[in-house]
């Protein structure tokens, strides 16, 4: 991992109407637009969508880092995170974030091992320790086969 700081650039181009580009240097770029509550689409990613689409990556990144330096073995995850978007004092602003995770171990890992490195997860994203809105976590542990 590179020294802190991390420096990300992205440049947003766009023309009067349609979709906005996203691009960054040696990455495909994005095509996005409002979401249908604005008026948009809806076949687009949005800004709103993106943000909480970031939150739900960087949940699942911090599990994976965390669980390989933990040595807990695990056999999938998945991340379904959810933004309320909503006006407070005249500003539209993200309220709450609610992120479900569902973690498939295998028979022989100690599920409260498992809770515990799902719940330091959510502490360490980068993410949503950058956000204003509060975030809950509601996890899901099955034991697989």
């Amino acid at each position: 991992m590179q020294e802190y700081p991390h420096h990300y650039k992205v440049q947003a181009l766009s023309a009067l109407e349609g979709e906005v580009r996203l691009e960054s240097k040696n990455l495909t770029s994005l095509r996005t637009a409002p979401p249908e509550e604005f008026g948009g689409p809806g076949d687009l990613w949005s800004p709103e969508t993106l943000f909480v689409g970031a939150v739900a990556d960087c949940f699942i990144l911090s599990f994976r880092a965390i669980a390989r330096a933990s040595k807990l073995p695990w056999a999938s995850i998945s991340c379904e995170a959810e933004g309320i978007l909503d006006k407070v004092d005249k500003v539209a602003q993200f309220t709450n974030i609610s992120v479900h995770a569902h973690l498939v171990i295998p028979s022989d890992v100690d599920k409260e091992k498992a809770e515990r490195i799902l719940q330091k997860a959510e502490k360490s994203c980068l993410i949503t320790n950058s956000l204003k809105a509060p975030t809950h976590l509601d996890t899901k542990i099955e034991v697989g086969a």
